[in-house]
This record gives structure tokens, C-alpha cells and sequence, in this order.
């Protein structure tokens, strides 16, 4: 299988390119700057570089001069902008082996891609000089958490990380299908109890009569229908960690219970005079606000404080952005293993109109909708017209234009503005500013601004 560097900044199109390239048989690696293709050059043998002429730190034309001073043998393709056509005769003669211009034609794109590497394997390169054997990649989680590129993910990432091998029990906050579930799996997997029971309890499905005999068990014969012995959730999930999912609909006779189970660490099952012993780690979700649910005396503070020794708050997928294409293509594997299809993605009109849309229901609707739109598709690109109404006609009024902003004539101030309030964070600064990323660097540039 041929391996493709795939370098380009802005995170959805290049994960359209990814998705696209992986499904025609290739094995891509993508950087979204060219630091990230410096090193994954250094650590993995690729045959085929394609990497746009504008990236944040550098230009595809420093990459190409690179790949060509120490890995000659690999062909480069650039992606330019029609206003580029000068970067790209300049790139031909400096050896690059053909250019694309945006907007990209992903048919286009394969016979190049194809012909690139069929010339490539006609004239049996040696081995480039600086090529070292390629790094392992590394597992998918089983939980199929992604951790994401954007800031409010980094976040959340660095969050998880710094507690996992710790002992101390977690709150996790967020809007109802954000993920919490996938965040606690993470939590478990990266800690000390990774190999021991992983119990995930949804405390809003239990009815209150059967509450206690749920999460610590009972003896047969204790209550009419008890006919055999039952280990509860705190018993089965001991020596692990014990995911207590919308903690806020339990009862207060059970928050008493659960109380006094997690002070003293020992159960007594429905019906039964012995007390068990059980060593769990306990992680509780929420998208209420306890806070005020204690004021409100409908949570136990005691309770409140003894979960929330940490306190993780999981974003919107509104606030992850850029990590948008990432959950689509998850959730296209996903459904087209489950329903044994082939579709291989959105056309460029329909992506346009998932990034648009506020995705009220986070996670879990973006995931039921790339389900329901797989089963439906028609061929192996999912168009526009397919999508559901709200999406197809989401913030079509009024929309700004990427450039509305420079019409003004103190963008330069504005500009350093939105740089000073994000602390130098472009990234930041660009949604302050409501245009993308490229446009950005283009008047950093016009301006001289540097950070």
C-alpha cells in the first residue's frame, strides 16, 4: 500500500482529501503545518507528498526544496489557488512533480496521485538517505474517543491526561450528547485500572423500587421476585471504575446510600447482614447544574463534594469546529460497518452545510444523522439534497463573508485587537474575527504583524 504526506491547514478539507485518498486504497498521514511534515518525514518512509503552497508556518515551496535536498526520491504535488499560478511554474522547476489547483477535483486529484507513484515505482528509487524506519502507529482507542485538534478539545485532552492515573473522583459536565460517556471510557483506559472492569450506569433509567438492588445487589428471596442472588453495579465494577451517567436524577434516599457506600467503601446487598468490601473509582456525568441543585436541596452537598474532586467540562460541538470532519469520518466507518455499505463521504456542498449547522444535539446527533444518511445514500457520495432540512437551510440568512471584515478600514487595528485579547492565539483570533485561518496569515503578512 502506498503512503501519502498529506499537508493542509485547514482541518476540514484535508480530512475530505484523507477520507478520500484512504477509500482509493492509499495510507495517508496528514500535518497541518509544515513543522508536523518535517517530522513525520524524519520517522516514516512516504512515496508521495502532496502539500498545499500556503501553510502557517512555512510555504509548500520551503517543503518541496526540503523533500528535494533530502528525500529526492519522493515526488511532491502542490495544491495552489488560481492566484498562484506563478508559486506553481515556480515549483515545477524546482522539481515538484505537478500541481492541482483549488477548488480540488478529488477525480483529478487520483490520475495525478496515481501517475506520481506509477513513475515513481517505474524508476526504482533507492532508498532516501534520511528515511529511518517508521514508528509505530498509534492504536485507536477502543472507546473510539478522538481527541481532536482544536483549542477547546487541547483542553479537554490535557484535562483527562493530568487525572487519569490519579485515584480522585470526577465530575464530568456538558450538554446532553457531548460525549461524556466516551470521556470517562478515556479516563478508565488511561489509568491504573485500565485492565479491571469499566461499569457505565445510566442513574436516570434505573426506576427508584429496584434503585438499591441495582447498584449493590441482593440475596434471593430479600423482595418478592428475588429469585436468585444478584451482584449490583458497585460489585461488579470493584477494582475498576464505577460510571454513574446523569447522577443528578437519583433519588435522595439513594444519594444517601451511595453516601455512605463511598465514604466507608463497603456495600451491604439487598436483604443480606454482610458487608462486601469493593474498591472502585467513581467518575459521575451530569448536563445539570448541581451547583444549584444543592441550593435548591434537591442534591446533597456532602454528596456534591465527595464526586467532585476534579471537575472536567466537556464542550459543545459547537466549540470544536475544527474537529468537525474528524466526527464525521468516525461516524461514516462506523455506519458503514454496521449497515455493510460503501459510501465514501459528502459531496462539497453538503460538508458545507454540516459545518454550518449549530448541532443543537452535539455528538449524538451529528452521529444518528451520518447513520441515517448512510443508509439512505443512493451512491457512494452523499449530496446536499439527502441532508435533513434544518442542516440544509442552517444560517443561509446574512451569512459574513470570510472577507467582509477587511472592507473596513481599520482592520489593521482590528487585527491587532483580537490578537491581544486571545493572547497571539491566530487560531482564536481568526473566529474572533470571523474569517478563516489562511486569511488571517495573508494580512499578518500584508501588515508586517509579527507575534
Amino acid at each position: 500500500m502506498s503512503k501519502i504526506l498529506l499537508i493542509e491547514d485547514d482541518v476540514a478539507f484535508c480530512k475530505m482529501l484523507e477520507t478520500f485518498l484512504s477509500k482509493k486504497g492509499y495510507e495517508v498521514i496528514s500535518a497541518f503545518t509544515a513543522g508536523e511534515a518535517y517530522k513525520i518525514l524524519a520517522n516514516h518512509a512516504e512515496d508521495l507528498v502532496i502539500t498545499d503552497v500556503r501553510l502557517p508556518d512555512d510555504d509548500g515551496l520551503s517543503i518541496l526544496k526540503h523533500i528535494k535536498e533530502d528525500y529526492h526520491n519522493i515526488p511532491v504535488i502542490l495544491m495552489t489557488g488560481y492566484a498562484e499560478v506563478n508559486k506553481a511554474v515556480e515549483a515545477m522547476k524546482e522539481g515538484a512533480f505537478d500541481y492541482i489547483s483549488k477548488p480540488v477535483r478529488p477525480d483529478e486529484l487520483l490520475k495525478i496521485v496515481d501517475k506520481a507513484l506509477q513513475t515513481e515505482a517505474e524508476e526504482k528509487p533507492k532508498p532516501s538517505k534520511k528515511i529511518s524506519k517508521a514508528a509505530p502507529a498509534t492504536p485507536q482507542a477502543p472507546t473510539g474517543f478522538i481527541k481532536g485538534v482544536s483549542d477547546a478539545s487541547a483542553k479537554l485532552n490535557q484535562y483527562i491526561d493530568l487525572v487519569a492515573p490519579t485515584n480522585m473522583s470526577i465530575l464530568i459536565t456538558g450538554e446532553s450528547g457531548t460525549g461524556k460517556e466516551y470521556v470517562a471510557k478515556s479516563i478508565h483506559d488511561k489509568s491504573k485500572r485500565q485492565a479491571q472492569p469499566f461499569i457505565a450506569v445510566d442513574c436516570g433509567a434505573i426506576p427508584k423500587e429496584i434503585a438499591g438492588s441495582e447498584f449493590f445487589g441482593h440475596v434471593k428471596g430479600s423482595f418478592t421476585g428475588a429469585v436468585n442472588d444478584k451482584v449490583g453495579h458497585f460489585e461488579a465494577a470493584n477494582g475498576g471504575t464505577l460510571f454513574l451517567d446523569e447522577i443528578g436524577n437519583l433519588s435522595y434516599e439513594l444519594q444517601v446510600q451511595l453516601l455512605r457506600a463511598l465514604q466507608e467503601r463497603k456495600i451491604k446487598p439487598v436483604g443480606s447482614n454482610n458487608e462486601i468490601a469493593v474498591d472502585i473509582r467513581v467518575v459521575a456525568a451530569t448536563n445539570e447544574d448541581l451547583e444549584e441543585a444543592v441550593k435548591e436541596g434537591d442534591f446533597r452537598e456532602d454528596l456534591y463534594h465527595r464526586l467532585n474532586e476534579f471537575s472536567i467540562e466537556v464542550p459543545r460541538l459547537q466549540e470544536r469546529q475544527e474537529d468537525l470532519m474528524l466526527f464525521i469520518n468516525l461516524f461514516l466507518d462506523q455506519a458503514n460497518k454496521e449497515l455493510e455499505k460503501e459510501v465514501e463521504g459528502f459531496s462539497p456542498d453538503a460538508v458545507e452545510a454540516l459545518i454550518q449547522y449549530s448541532w443543537p444535539g452535539n455528538l449524538r446527533e451529528l452521529k444518528n444523522i451520518v447513520k441515517r444518511m448512510v443508509l439512505l445514500a443512493p451512491a457512494a457520495v452523499i449530496p446536499k439534497e439527502l441532508l435533513p432540512r434544518e442542516i440544509r437551510v442552517a444560517k443561509i440568512e446574512d451569512k459574513k463573508d470570510d472577507y467582509a471584515l477587511f472592507n473596513a478600514k481599520n482592520e489593521q487595528e482590528r487585527i491587532l485587537d483580537a490578537l491581544e485579547k486571545t493572547g497571539g492565539n491566530k487560531s482564536k483570533a481568526a473566529r474572533l474575527l470571523d474569517i478563516d485561518r489562511k486569511t488571517l496569515y495573508n494580512k499578518l503578512k500584508q501588515y508586517d504583524i509579527k507575534l
